[in-house]
């Protein structure tokens, strides 16, 4: 089972979000496919997802790496709804006591790559019917 790239990126922007980490979450899988020919066949394979990794060994290599957002502050604004971006000022104070804002980003980025992965290897309805 495969999907172009095209075919993915239509189905997560037409996927109809809640909360504001369901939009980030979404956000990030746009990003990271976002540089990708839509022609592109992904099969969501162990070689399609370190692909999307560019280059880092994880998530959170990723994150720290710089290969996405890089301030708190945007991460913040990217990942809370408005009252929780006021809680953390902005993204002046950390998310929680375990977590920093790029820990928070990657568990966003390992959750968008898992959404690639699941409509990668979800069969069309056509496919399905036939």
């Amino acid at each position: 089972m495969s999907k172009r790239i095209a075919e993915i990126r239509e189905a997560i922007q037409r996927d109809s979000t809640r909360s504001a980490w369901e939009r980030a979450v979404n956000a990030y899988a746009l990003e990271l496919i976002e540089d990708m020919p839509d022609d592109t066949e992904f099969y969501g394979s162990p070689a399609d997802m370190k692909a999307l990794l560019n280059g880092a060994d994880t998530w959170t290599e990723y994150s720290e790496g710089g290969c996405s957002l890089i301030y708190d502050a945007d991460i913040a604004e990217r990942t809370c709804n408005p009252s929780e971006l006021r809680r953390a000022q902005g993204g002046k104070r950390q998310p929680n006591s375990r977590e920093s804002w790029l820990d928070v980003q990657a568990r966003a980025l390992h959750q968008a790559a898992i959404i690639i992965q699941r409509i990668a290897r979800t069969p069309a309805a056509e496919e399905v019917l036939a």
